[in-house]
């Protein structure tokens, strides 16, 4: 893979790792536990997806929930948040928001006879994008640069935020009244499309048992790490090695959904980027210092399936998994 397209999207600058394995800090993946833990306090009978939100923080990428209401999406979101010990904020997205109610504008100070710039609450480290498609594709494009390059351009001026920067959006199904599609280029600048989907039996029974008590159940999460070991994860991340071979199966992979004549939407180079810092996430909080094939295989439909449109206007999680299974894998 070409080092200088790393820069694209909202891919991190570093390039990725190709000088051999290095040694992992072994507080790392005990974070992850933590966290981990701490989410499954409310979040239950769900633990792949809490990971692979994690691997996505790690990876510095965005997240997308698209599921039926109520099954826990914007709980696992505010559950993440409670469990770091940094800023939060909540948008909830409806047809009447405007894209100054998500960036933030100019406003004039009467005192000093001039304009401030009030910043939006996208100027935060943990960002909860409620419902992002009942609000029509103009709002929505108030998050395309911020999701991007961590910055706001307001009518010439760029306000840079502090890092970390991590929007996690949820989404209805497009069949709901009062909901818009995602424009392609807004869905590209999230690293995974996940589904929380209903809970086991089982975990639905315990659920009860957690949240009618008198307490609220996130009520009782306090922060089990600061901001700064979420930079830290994110500054391991791209030290985490990529082979050669693993690099060629990357793009063979990219190649195949590409080529695949059920796919109607371009893959863009930037998707191969986070399939493989997304990879990287998962191999540091494996205590693993390399990416291998089963990082690919358990993420790509992750990372690719919202970016793949077939005949039928659905994702493409299956037809990324039987592309995957075609390549062959390096030993």
């Amino acid at each position: 893979m070409n080092d200088s397209l790393a820069g694209m999207g909202n891919a991190p600058t570093a390039p990725i790792a190709t000088g051999g394995p290095v040694p992992i800090d072994t507080r790392i993946p005990e974070q992850f536990h933590r966290v981990a833990a701490n989410i499954r306090r409310v979040i239950l009978g769900k633990d792949e997806v809490v990971a692979r939100l994690l691997w996505a923080v790690a990876a510095q990428g965005h997240v997308l929930f698209r599921d039926v209401p109520g099954v826990g999406k914007t709980m696992l979101a505010k559950a993440f948040a409670a469990s770091v010990d940094c800023t939060f904020k909540r948008i909830q997205f409806t047809p009447d928001l405007l894209p100054m109610d998500v960036s933030g504008s100019n406003v004039f100070d009467m005192r000093n006879k001039t304009f401030q710039f009030q910043p939006g609450p996208v100027f935060t480290n943990v960002l909860l994008a409620d419902e992002i498609n009942r609000a029509p594709p103009k709002t929505q494009s108030a998050l395309l640069e911020v999701m991007e390059e961590r910055q706001v351009t307001v009518e010439g001026t760029t306000h840079a935020l502090a890092a970390p920067f991590i929007a996690i959006a949820t989404m209805n199904p497009l069949e709901d009244e009062g909901t818009y599609a995602l424009p392609a280029a807004q869905l590209d600048r999230f690293m995974m499309m996940l589904s929380v989907g209903y809970p086991a039996e089982e975990a639905e029974a315990k659920m009860l048992e957690v949240h009618l008590g008198q307490t609220p159940a996130l009520a009782s999460l306090e922060p089990v790490i600061t901001k700064n070991d979420v930079l830290g994860w994110q500054a391991a991340v791209p030290r985490i090695y990529v082979s050669p071979e693993m690099r060629r199966y990357l793009v063979s992979v990219l190649r195949a959904i590409r080529s695949d004549d059920r796919n109607l939407r371009s893959v863009s180079p930037r998707s191969t980027i986070q399939l493989a810092r997304a990879c990287q996430a998962r191999a540091l909080f494996s205590g693993r210092p390399f990416v291998s094939v089963e990082d690919v295989k358990t993420l790509a439909p992750d990372v690719l399936g919202h970016r793949v449109m077939t005949s039928d206007s659905g994702v493409g999680r299956e037809l990324v998994a039987q592309c995957v299974e075609r390549v062959p894998a390096p030993a």
